[in-house]
């Protein structure tokens, strides 16, 4: 097929197929190595874990906040999370909120003015558990976080680790919250740089993110952990694994999914730094330019009413459906459901968890060629120009059509995501940095 010269080659390895437990070469990390989890003392740590945002919200940083603790957890540290004041509550989890704000009962996704007032009480709450709690480590995540639990962590002494998500200005300009031509830009930059030299050590879901803070925020090689985001491959498991597949056509059903059609699915937050307005682009040239039958599962929130309007201005209502927020334990049956997946994220600082779970559920994957997804995928992703809706469709058309190529590409994620992304290990290794910092 001519789309097959479109995209980067995928190399395969049929004897890791053939035998499993063999594990892929892993690629060096460079400087930013990780701690060998091997190592790891049997001294365990009280962790005060700072979530600037509405944990627990079924996306993003909040997955890998929750992922993160159960497995320091299993490990046997004790974790204590401080979080605004809404969220759901999730078992098993020591949550401490924040005061309630009067008036305002959610906290938009995203870059936010109001997320000032919420950073004040967030820092009293911090303060008073902390105070409470005397914790060993001080776990702070998005920028916010770091600045949160700086002064906090210097009045007990103990070591601030910051779990990096992404640029804090880089994310404004991706949602749209500042222009780099305005006034604000240079001062925000500045606070960003400020923030990022705060921790004792710094962890990031990437080695671009930690490239990216060693080259343009100066931040020392040597207290930077690249711990990839991993996910549950017990809990997101491939279709092929389950002895009843009744239960999906009956979703599809349930959904109103023509059972003849096959099935793209995108799960993650709703928003134009996501890519949804190319991804329905592309699902457009796909329905009505090149006639195939299937079908697009859009599964994410908040702007699923906003783009269920694009969806109909581009002739898709009858091949398009929108789920809304969909919660992250629910997350695995939904895959299921889907033949192909997609994530269409521009952004290119950004981790893109959503990757992992499409890997753990064997579902090949069209996305747009960033560093991170190029990361997280390797030679097995189908890689589109990047912000270019026509591009992403004939990814999406190769995957559908070569269904054997896509078959081993699917089995190969699964492989991967069990082996080189597990929370267990990670768990390890975070605790280990905790052992390197706390003593």
């Amino acid at each position: 097929m001519r789309a097959r010269r479109l995209f980067s080659p995928i190399r395969f390895d049929r004897s890791a197929l053939d035998n499993p437990t063999a594990a892929p070469a892993v690629p060096e990390t460079g400087q930013w190595s990780i701690p060998d989890a091997s190592s790891t003392a049997t001294k365990l740590f009280s962790v005060l874990k700072i979530a600037p945002t509405s944990f627990f919200s079924d996306y993003g940083c909040h997955v890998r906040i929750y992922e993160e603790t159960l497995a320091l957890q299993a490990l046997g540290n004790k974790v204590t999370i401080c979080t605004y004041h809404t969220g759901d509550n999730i078992e098993g989890l020591d949550v401490r909120r924040a005061m309630n704000t009067p008036g305002r009962k959610t906290v938009r996704v995203g870059s936010n003015i109001r997320k000032l007032y919420y950073d004040v009480l967030l820092f009293l709450k911090t303060a008073q558990a902390a105070l409470s709690l005397r914790p060993q480590v001080i776990h702070a995540h998005l920028h916010e976080g770091a600045l949160i639990g700086f002064p906090i962590s210097r009045t007990l002494r103990a070591p601030l680790i910051f779990d990096f998500q992404g640029s804090l200005t880089s994310e404004m300009l991706d949602h749209n919250f500042l222009r780099r031509d305005s006034l604000f830009f240079r001062p925000l930059r500045l606070l960003e740089r400020v923030a990022d030299r705060l921790p004792d050590a710094i962890v990031t879901s990437s080695r671009n993110a930690a490239d990216m803070l060693v080259r343009e925020f100066s931040y020392p090689a040597d207290r930077v952990y690249t711990i990839p985001d991993c996910v549950n491959a017990d809990r997101f498991k491939p279709r092929w694994q389950l002895p009843d597949q009744s239960g999906i056509e009956k979703m599809k059903e349930q959904l109103g999914i023509p059972l003849n059609r096959k099935i793209v699915v995108y799960l993650g937050l709703l928003a134009e730094y996501q890519g949804i307005d190319q991804l329905l682009e592309a699902a457009a040239y796909l329905v009505q330019e090149r006639k195939m039958p299937v079908h697009f599962l859009i599964m994410g929130f908040p702007g699923e009413n906003r783009y269920r309007v694009k969806a109909a201005q581009l002739g898709l209502s009858h091949w398009v459906t929108f789920t809304g927020r969909i919660p992250y334990l629910q997350a695995p049956d939904y895959l299921l459901l889907g033949d192909v997946a997609v994530s269409a994220k521009i952004s290119e600082t950004e981790g893109n968890g959503k990757l992992l779970n499409y890997m753990a559920a064997g579902l090949p994957t069209a996305t747009f060629n960033t560093p991170v997804a190029r990361e997280i995928l390797g030679d097995l992703g189908v890689y589109a120009k990047t912000g270019n809706a026509r591009s992403l469709a004939r990814a999406l058309e190769f995957l559908l059509v070569e269904e054997r190529a896509a078959l081993e590409i699917g089995l190969r994620l699964r492989l991967k995501a069990v082996q080189e992304h597990s929370w267990e290990k990670a768990g390890q290794q975070i605790t280990e940095i905790y052992r390197r910092f706390a003593g």
